[in-house]
């Protein structure tokens, strides 16, 4: 090989490198490393939503300090404990429905206080200022076409409230299509496998004393007579689309 040669390959060699060099490090730097594994995403674990109102909003029907306190303490409780129970049992639901449907399996720490903050979260979206009356619209119709008329369904829906023994909640569920009226004991909700009263949720009533005493005692009927004042049928009209 002459000089003229040894110069003219010696330069295609390096001309190659220039090209390939890049591209070989670019493959290297996307080939992830052995060992290296995807981010695990989080554990579910529930959360309490921010009251979409002020605590005083609901006055005359609910005054402000007992909303405080139902707020602020016995629901702010609830979310706290099932987060305990979640991490301390090892349960492993991805989400709410699929803590409800296996329910029975759990532990009454995280049954009674997983109802407890999904219960609440559900109960203030329900309720607003100078709402109640009669609803309209496809809730309007729904409602009277399974018990005949608005008037039929509060009785209906009251007299459940009302013969709910000791702690509780009514509720209206949607199952198979058609409405039903029940009430569920202490902090059980319809979407438990271990409730008789099974549905989807559209509308429902604390009947704990916590979330009347201080301003009804013992009347438990003038309480729920109240509430009526503020059930705000958007939001229930939003559940049964």
């Amino acid at each position: 090989m002459d000089r003229k040669q040894f110069i003219t390959r010696s330069l295609q060699a390096m001309a190659g490198a220039a090209i390939s060099g890049p591209a070989i490090i670019q493959a290297a730097a996307c080939t992830p490393a052995r060992g290296t594994m995807k981010p695990m995403a989080e554990p579910f674990s529930f959360a309490q939503t921010p009251l979409p109102y002020p605590y005083a909003a609901l006055v005359p029907h609910i005054d402000a300090l007992t909303m405080e306190i139902h707020y602020s303490k016995h629901h702010a409780a609830y979310v706290k404990n099932v987060n305990e129970a979640l991490v301390a049992e090892g349960i492993g639901a991805t989400d709410e429905a699929s803590f409800f449907s296996g329910v029975s399996k759990l532990s009454a720490k995280a049954r009674n206080n997983g109802g407890g903050a999904w219960n609440h979260n559900f109960f203030w979206q329900l309720m607003a200022p100078a709402r109640g009356g009669a609803p309209s619209g496809m809730i309007g119709d729904a409602i009277s076409g399974a018990f005949g008329s608005f008037e039929k369904f509060k009785e209906l829906f009251t007299d459940a409230a009302m013969k709910r023994f000791g702690s509780g909640w009514a509720w209206l569920v949607l199952n198979d299509g058609k409405l039903h009226i029940g009430s569920t004991p202490n902090q059980d909700n319809p979407l438990m496998d271990v409730s008789e009263l099974r549905g989807k949720p559209l509308l429902a009533i604390d009947v704990w004393e916590h979330a009347y005493y201080l301003n009804y005692q013992n009347k438990r009927n003038e309480y729920v007579a109240a509430w009526w004042n503020l059930v705000n049928w958007d939001a229930v009209a939003s559940r049964l689309g």
